[in-house]
């Protein structure tokens, strides 16, 4: 069973990811993973965390000379702000007698809940008088740990052939209409400041994110995830739990600002005929082949061996110069919200996130259906299947 935990705060000491379940024999290195951390910290219209942050990752346990061993493995990702912030978020108590201690942790203090973000409702759910100890957890911030784990995820499934990436397809108002072949899509997206395929339409968002900026706004957007190279039947449609349409939904969905999750077609379903939405099926030179992929690669909540295709809209960052209204929960009067250091777009950012999300509701599917302690015991198991559904093939 594949399965992860993170820990940590925005402005904490580090990040920690521990995940179990990956097999023995997959190469995995630290490079690879700071590679995809890096990914996460560009784009345009980050903020000044950036500027602060080189992230990289410490594998700690669960890999020897480059080749993980089946233990659990522990990641560490280091802040490298925490040398800013060793009083305000010391885990050990303070002397608040000392007078420089007290000026400092108070300064940190935040009773004024910003909308949009789980300050409210975590303080109320946790009895925090200090929401600092919400947004701290609740911050994007975490999702570093789980690129990590998502490159853990990605290098296992490399190894089947299965690999994918996201593209920004739209910003603010602006939408892309460029479409070509994944290889051209991924290199054109990868080039891109945005992460968007579409030169002309990135032109447009960069124009409107400059605008927002210029005002103390902040825009939001949509990425679009693409993995191919899945086999038929990772998933199931006999439980709902098993589905993994749901379970790729909760995943990305579960995603700091994602507000909405779609596959393939997604949301245009609701104004499309049968005749326009389904994927006509053909058997044409020894293969099943289909000429649309409306379905976005899952049928009944298993992958029909079409390319996978996800997205999801993330809204504009609610933390923002231009303060909304707000209260104080220490006074209950009314009171602009608190502006902490902030992005005006994260579009680029999700979709790398998005991306690690994906990679591991398909690594743990994927070793669901072919399970082993080992690497090359899941290929064995994987090449009988594949030879398998060859058989039904000839018949």
């Amino acid at each position: 069973m594949f399965r992860f935990l993170t820990s940590g705060e925005s402005h904490g000491k580090c990040l920690n990811a521990i995940i179990d379940g990956i097999p023995a024999g997959v190469p995995l290195i630290k490079e690879y993973i700071d590679n995809e951390l890096a990914r996460r910290q560009i784009g345009y219209g980050r903020g000044g965390r950036m500027q602060i942050e080189t992230d990289r990752a410490e594998i700690n346990s669960g890999v020897r000379f480059g080749i993980t061993t089946g233990a659990p493995i522990s990641i560490e990702i280091k802040n490298k702000d925490w040398e800013n912030w060793q009083i305000p978020m010391s885990v050990m108590p303070v002397n608040m007698d000392d007078l420089d201690n007290r000026l400092l942790v108070e300064s940190k203090e935040i009773t004024r809940v910003r909308p949009g973000h789980a300050d409210f409702a975590g303080a109320m759910k946790y009895a925090h008088n200090d929401v600092r100890n919400v947004l701290e957890r609740s911050s994007a911030r975490e999702t570093a740990a789980r690129v990590a784990v998502g490159a853990v995820a990605k290098s296992f499934l490399k190894e089947f052939g299965i690999e994918g990436f996201s593209h920004v397809i739209r910003i603010g108002k602006v939408k892309t209409s460029f479409s070509s072949d994944y290889e051209t899509m991924k290199i054109a997206a990868e080039n891109s400041d945005l992460r968007c395929a579409d030169e002309k339409a990135a032109a447009l968002m960069r124009k409107e994110i400059d605008e927002a900026a210029e005002s103390g706004d902040t825009l939001g957007g949509c990425i679009e995830i693409i993995f191919k190279g899945l086999p038929v039947g990772l998933g199931s449609f006999v439980q709902w739990d098993r589905r993994l349409d749901a379970r790729l939904a909760g995943a990305v969905m579960s995603i700091q600002a994602v507000k909405a999750v779609e596959i393939g077609m997604g949301k245009d379903v609701a104004a499309a005929r049968g005749s326009e939405t389904h994927d006509e099926v053909f058997f044409e030179n020894g293969e099943y082949v289909r000429k649309t992929n409306n379905a976005g690669g899952i049928e009944g909540g298993m992958t029909n061996g079409e390319t996978l295709v996800v997205k999801a809209s993330m809204k504009a960052i609610p933390t923002m110069k231009k303060s909304l209204k707000s209260v104080d929960i220490k006074t209950n009067q009314p009171y602009e919200a608190h502006f902490e250091r902030s992005d005006t777009c994260a579009v680029p950012a999700c979709g790398v996130v998005a991306e690690a999300m994906v990679a591991i509701v398909l690594a743990e599917a994927f070793l669901e259906k072919f399970g082993g302690d080992f690497l090359q015991e899941i290929k064995t198991n994987y090449e009988n299947y594949k030879k398998y559904l060859d058989g039904r093939k000839n018949g």
